[in-house]
């Protein structure tokens, strides 16, 4: 097949680099799910999430979120009032629609003035009076205000609109109010905006959804400022407040052909909620991993300067190669993000010569990794200096992966110290559905999501296999060949859903995978909040060069048989780097203060700082290094850790991704961050919780995954119901808390999205202060996770402490009658203690 050709222009600038496609809708449950760091990371601009204490979800609280999301960086919450009530179509109480419509309005004026409590940070607050009002208060079911759709009679609607629009403005002036919130840009909303001009309502910024397809985002945007021109009005901020489907969420590939419509067009946008809440629309992992979406949206977000003319092989097409691309002139650097087809293709770049006559291009892939499986940073495939020729450089690109993005980065060549990165290892994936099977039970499911069914999920070839349950003999095996002797990482991309009867009742699904029918291992697949969501768990195993046969089975001779029900989708094998050192180059790093780049380095005045986004395998040492010429003051995630050099230094890192800063005091040069293995340096204890004090109904209960088969439950409902563990520390000062934990309290939703509850722990340390801890779903309470937690340790003995109880509503008097605020803290398997430097 002939190569495609994606054309970058940066003598052709296009505006301001707007970063807007990052928004999430419910992405954010609260403060710590996600981490600060996730959030900050992904550059999150805005959040539509649902009114203070409203019932159409869990968590997710407008004024509960708003305080740490301003703090991460972020700008807007938009909060959708309606989601104040339960059901989808909006269940409003009341006979008639002006019974329903009074005592909305009553609720509108309460949270108004909850929101005037916020202070300063009030001005970051959107309200969203309707949401999708053709379906809901304002179309022809059962919950409308007279049955009579507003596309046919918009009189009540546009009556509503109005008197809410100078209820709100009336209370706060200063207020910014968003609609119409259609689920589409409806022919009937230059109607709407005739009205609101014609009323002096007008929205202060314009919302509709773009549950379509990335050329609709286009062609819409198009629309909208051709009413806007012939009206008279704006022109307007523009949020699309939903976009894209499961099939597209989570699949960098897939992504970076909205991002790509969303940054052309100047608008902001949130990400559509199909799942659950606070894991930033299946960009997540856990609370502080990050999956390959999110760091597509790391790479978008760190873009700067003007965004430049791309031009695509098929322009405006989805499921095809698209791109965006930034100069920034100051930096003398230019960002491509692009993706979106298999095969071949040339990445031209014109006018390059404004950086020189040669270039250093690094071109990085951004895999899919799941909706729930972790990522490390972008892979390097290529690192090179490029003559310029004809203004000038061509990259001809085989072998590209259609579910997967890529970031092309270029730089003046020959500017500044180079110290060669290392490309990525040899990778191979095996789809399971190609693999052999044997004994009973075998099943091939699919096709999953495509194109033409973008409810579904996306699923490595389009199928996975089913077979390894309660009661199998099945064997899924997998022929691979490995092009030499060394350590290789696999990777089994799975799902065992957590409502399944078998899975239900024992968490984790076990299965035994052996090569060459030796070295037997269990390995526990990962749980999914629907059938068809993908996770991955990873295993070492030594390989000589040639053909080996790895299987996965449900009975083992030696270590026994499966519980529970899983798929598989893929398999995948990667060869491990030797020096497992990870390189992070200062020229690519966010930087603040003057910094400025030089080449693949950063020269850093008095003042001057670089971030570094990275990744950590689990919680525990790593091994810091700084490259360049002096010494920085080094902080991570918002610790401030101290002087770091070209000496190693021990340091704790949170499983997931970290916020590594480095600032001077005086000139620095910076050229590369390096991470490495822990070298035994940081004490580490850990303690059980089962062995520490309990009070009240907590309690040691058997947990078949827990440390020593029992975990404390019971911990909540009051402080009298509590775990306190005495804990040592043999230096004062600030420690890790690394906690083992589970929690897989869910009450019934009303619609498609599982309904998961965020638990909390109250922790004192020593008597002093208490910290909240929100604990997000690990989506079974016999399946154990990991959530560290800084706080500060007195030299010898400490106690810590854990309770809990139901959080009121923001009045601080009502509670929430659905079970979405839970009593309890989660199961405590574990509290281990580490030294953050």
């Amino acid at each position: 097949m002939a190569a495609e050709t994606l054309t970058v222009d940066l003598g052709t600038e296009t505006g301001p680099f707007h970063g807007g496609a990052s928004g999430t809708l419910y992405g954010l449950y609260g403060d710590g799910v996600p981490s600060r760091a996730v959030v900050e990371g992904m550059y999150v601009r805005t959040v539509a999430t649902k009114a203070q204490d409203g019932i159409q979800h869990p968590g997710a609280d407008a004024l509960e979120i708003l305080p740490s999301f301003v703090a991460a960086g972020g700008r807007d919450v938009y909060l959708y009032m309606p989601d104040i009530l339960r059901g989808f179509p909006y269940e409003w109480p009341g006979a008639t629609g002006e019974e329903r419509l009074a005592g909305f309005t009553q609720s509108i004026r309460r949270q108004v003035r909850q929101v005037l409590t916020m202070g300063a940070l009030k001005s970051h607050v959107v309200y969203v009076p309707f949401n999708e009002p053709e379906g809901n208060m304002f179309g022809e079911g059962e919950w409308s205000y007279d049955g009579i759709s507003w596309h046919t009679d918009p009189g009540h609607y546009f009556a509503a609109w109005r008197d809410t629009y100078r209820l709100i403005k009336g209370l706060d002036p200063d207020a910014r109010i968003a609609g119409p919130n259609t689920c589409i840009l409806y022919p009937e909303v230059k109607g709407f905006l005739a009205f609101a001009k014609e009323h002096d309502v007008l929205p202060d910024v314009i919302t509709w959804h773009e549950l379509s397809s990335p050329a609709e985002v286009r062609t819409n945007v198009a629309k909208y400022r051709a009413w806007e021109s012939e009206l008279g009005i704006g022109p307007l901020p523009v949020n699309v407040n939903e976009y894209a489907h499961n099939y597209h969420l989570s699949v960098p590939g897939q992504m970076i052909q909205w991002i790509s419509a969303i940054e052309e067009s100047k608008i902001d946008a949130d990400m559509a909620y199909w799942n659950i809440a606070g894991n930033l629309n299946d960009s997540a992992v856990e609370a502080n991993k990050a999956n390959g979406q999110w760091w597509l949206f790391n790479a978008y977000g760190q873009m700067t300067g003007n965004t430049v003319a791309v031009t695509a092989p098929q322009p405006n097409v989805q499921y095809t190669l698209q791109g965006v691309a930034t100069l920034d002139r100051e930096k003398r650097q230019a960002r491509v993000l692009f993706g979106g087809s298999s095969g071949c293709a040339d990445i031209v770049v014109k006018q390059v010569d404004l950086l020189g006559a040669t270039v250093r291009a690094r071109l990085q892939e951004i895999p899919w990794t799941g909706q729930l499986g972790a990522s490390a940073q972008p892979l390097i495939l290529r690192d090179e200096q490029l003559p310029v020729a004809d203004g000038r450089v061509t990259l001809p690109l085989t072998g590209l992966d259609e579910m997967s993005a890529y970031q092309l980065i270029l730089s003046p060549g020959g500017d500044g110290p180079v110290r060669p990165q290392p490309s990525a290892g040899w990778r191979r994936t095996y789809e399971a559905e190609d693999a052999a099977y044997t004994g009973g039970g075998y099943s091939k499911n699919g096709p999953e999501g495509s194109p033409a069914d973008v409810d579904k999920f996306a699923t490595s070839g389009g199928y996975h296999v089913g077979g390894l349950r309660t009661g199998s003999d099945g064997v899924l095996a997998f022929d691979v060949e490995v092009p030499r002797d060394g350590t290789y990482e696999v990777r089994v991309h799975a799902n065992a859903h957590n409502l399944a009867e078998p899975v239900r009742e024992h968490g984790p699904t076990n299965v035994f995978l052996r090569v060459d029918g030796e070295d037997p291992r269990e390995l526990l697949l990962p749980l999914g909040y629907k059938p068809a969501v993908w996770g991955h768990t990873d295993a070492e195993v030594e390989l000589t060069a040639g053909r080996h046969l790895i299987t996965l089975a449900a009975q083992d001779p030696d270590l026994g048989a499966t519980r529970g029900d899983a798929v598989v989708d893929r398999l995948e094998l990667v060869l491990r780097d030797t020096e497992r050192v990870a390189r992070y180059d200062a020229g690519y790093a966010a930087l603040a203060g003057g910094a400025r780049v030089s080449g693949p380095a950063a020269v850093l005045p008095p003042g001057g700082s670089a971030t570094f986004w990275v990744h950590a395998a689990d919680d525990g040492e790593a091994t810091l290094a700084l490259h360049g010429d002096g010494e920085g003051l080094l902080a991570v995630n918002g610790e401030e850790i101290g002087r770091i050099g070209a000496e190693d230094l021990p340091v704790f890192l949170a499983g997931g991704v970290n916020k590594v800063t480095v600032a001077a005091s005086e000139d620095l040069l910076v050229e590369q961050v390096t991470v490495g293995p822990a070298r035994g340096l940081l004490p580490t204890t850990t303690y059980p919780a089962q062995e520490g004090v309990l009070t009240g109904t907590a309690k040691a209960t058997a947990f078949s995954y827990a440390t020593g088969g029992k975990a404390v439950d019971g911990i909540g409902r009051g402080p009298a119901n509590a775990l306190t563990l005495t804990v040592t520390a043999d230096r004062p000062g600030r420690h890790a808390l690394t906690i083992r934990y589970s929690n897989g309290e869910q009450p019934p939703s009303t619609h498609y999205n599982p309904d998961p509850v965020c638990r909390h722990a109250d922790i004192t340390v020593n008597g002093d202060g208490t910290r909240r801890v929100l604990f997000p779903t690990t989506f079974h309470f016999n399946n154990f996770w990991r959530l560290s937690v800084p706080v500060t340790l007195q030299q010898g003995a400490n106690t810590v402490t854990f309770t809990a109880d139901e959080l009121p509503d923001f009045d601080g008097t009502g509670t929430n009658a659905h079970g979405q605020r839970s009593a309890h803290a989660p199961v405590l398997d574990s509290v281990t203690v580490t030294p953050l430097a």
